[in-house]
């Protein structure tokens, strides 16, 4: 901390001594600390300036550093994490994420709803005698030799750094909080050469399809948009939301960020690596009408609740969903003598078949942007895929099965380590960089609150109603140094 004043010798002393102690009384006053009966930080002041001039923190851009210094400042078990270098360059931050309660309809996790909850202690948020949820998600590029240094590029290794403030532990049903990186479907260009079998090209809708698109609603749905499902102008979740017949209508892609767990003092953290080797993948798009928030037509309220549908279909044993190859759970199952290890996607390049034939093959996720076109099949090509089908579940489970086989190249309905890795050929192109969303793309982030229910998608996806944290994407450009030190694996 700066002196406010240069101190003479004598005949200043007493009145500069006075003066930095007011400072620092004005610097500790400054701490957000819970009310009575709840007990403040002790350091507040050590721990803002630590973290404040920390060198992964330095270089951010005000509203993160300004997050990241509150977090600090509140009770904690620890502080915001340290960010460390993985190359020799530091680890450069293009966008971030400011995560709050404030974005999405409230829920029980988040507020005490009379009749239902208002005599009972709240669960998720509320801690610290009732200071706001807050979180920041860091997101950074490592600069690895060998190794993009564009964000854009599906290749970047990048880590992602979540800090959350005011989250209650969670004690029972193996329950845990999950980072989600969302990815809200945009409409696809134009391309009017099919394919030979009448399907659009990867990544695009033919001019019949567009046709019909502009058709809906208000003619909100042209090339380069936010697709919605009734054609109207995009309807972000909001506080005044309410389930099931007030919600968003957007598409969105659910991205993974790890399960985990708050700490003692209602503070969470956790680390994430975003690339192509098993982690820009997506869950199994066909749980969804059987998470509890998929309608079974467009535009309609969901219902799997009512239909009794909650959990009907798991994804234990791997394969292309109700529509597709359904595999042998002791041909892919989760075998004792050999589990499945999702985190053994990479293998020594020398080794050859025998190094390939260590590689996962029993992946229940997908690639994101393979995910990414299957919800182009359902709902930007009306005309070009299945124009007959008005079921929303039959076009998610058709086409789930159809864009699988294009990149399954043994037919057992499974994207393998191998037949996912960027190098690897499929579907007439070179390789499948195309099946991988960037980073940047990412618009949105939330934490919900989920249950040991056996499924990997978000719990009630694609609602809100599991959501305890939810922000928008910041980008930062140019990027900044955002790491101090070394990592000891630079894996």
């Amino acid at each position: 901390m700066t002196s406010p004043c240069v101190c003479e010798p004598r005949t200043a002393l007493r009145l500069c001594t006075a003066l930095v102690f007011v400072a620092l009384l004005a610097g500790l006053s400054l701490a957000e600390q819970p009310p009575a009966p709840c007990h403040p930080n002790p350091h507040p002041f050590a721990d803002r300036q630590t973290v404040a001039n920390r060198g992964d923190v330095t270089n951010l851009p005000q509203p993160l550093r300004d997050r990241l210094v509150q977090m600090a400042d509140r009770p904690h078990t620890q502080l915001p994490q340290q960010a460390f270098a993985e190359a020799n360059k530091p680890s450069q931050l293009f966008q971030y994420y400011l995560l709050d309660t404030t974005g999405f309809e409230p829920n029980v996790f988040t507020k005490q709803i009379p009749g239902v909850n208002d005599l009972a202690q709240l669960t998720a948020t509320g801690a610290n005698c009732g200071l706001p949820a807050i979180g920041a998600v860091r997101v950074v590029l490592e600069p690895k030799p060998g190794l993009p240094t564009d964000p854009n590029d599906p290749e970047a290794f990048i880590d992602i750094f979540t800090d959350v403030s005011s989250l209650f532990v969670i004690n029972n049903e193996s329950g845990w909080y999950e980072g989600w990186m969302i990815h809200d479907l945009r409409v696809a260009p134009v391309n009017g050469k099919p394919r030979v079998d009448g399907h659009a090209q990867f990544g695009t809708i033919l001019p019949a399809d567009a046709a019909k698109l502009k058709m809906q609603g208000t003619g909100h749905n042209v090339p380069g948009t936010l697709f919605t499902t009734d054609g109207n102008d995009p309807h972000f979740p909001r506080a005044s939301d309410h389930f099931p017949d007030v919600q968003t209508n957007l598409v969105s892609l659910y991205l993974s960020m790890g399960t985990w767990n708050s700490l003692q003092q209602s503070d969470a953290h956790a680390y994430w690596e975003f690339n192509y080797q098993g982690t820009n993948w997506i869950h199994p798009l066909y749980e969804l009408p059987f998470t509890g928030g998929f309608p079974d037509e467009f535009n309609q309220p969901p219902d799997a609740f009512e239909d009794g549908e909650i959990g009907k279909l798991q994804s234990i044993v791997p394969g292309s969903g109700p529509s597709g190859i359904t595999k042998s759970p002791t041909a892919v199952g989760d075998n004792p003598n050999l589990p499945r290890d999702p985190d053994k996607f990479e293998a020594d390049e020398e080794g050859g078949e025998a190094a390939d034939a260590q590689r996962e093959f029993r992946y229940r996720n997908i690639p994101s942007g393979l995910a990414r076109e299957i919800f182009l099949d359902v709902y930007e090509r009306p005309a070009s895929f299945e124009p007959t089908t008005t079921s929303l579940e039959k076009r998610l489970f058709d086409a789930y099965a159809a864009e699988v086989a294009r990149v399954d190249q043994n037919g057992d309905g499974i994207v393998s380590a191998i037949e996912g890795d960027t190098d690897t050929a499929s579907d007439g192109f070179d390789d499948n960089e195309r099946l991988f969303i960037p980073a940047t793309q990412f618009n949105r982030f939330a934490v919900t609150r989920e249950i040991n229910d056996g499924l990997v998608a978000p719990r009630f996806a694609p609602s809100q109603r599991a959501f305890v944290l939810h922000g928008r994407l910041v980008k930062v450009d140019p990027a900044v140094s955002a790491s101090a030190g070394r990592d000891s694996n630079d894996r």
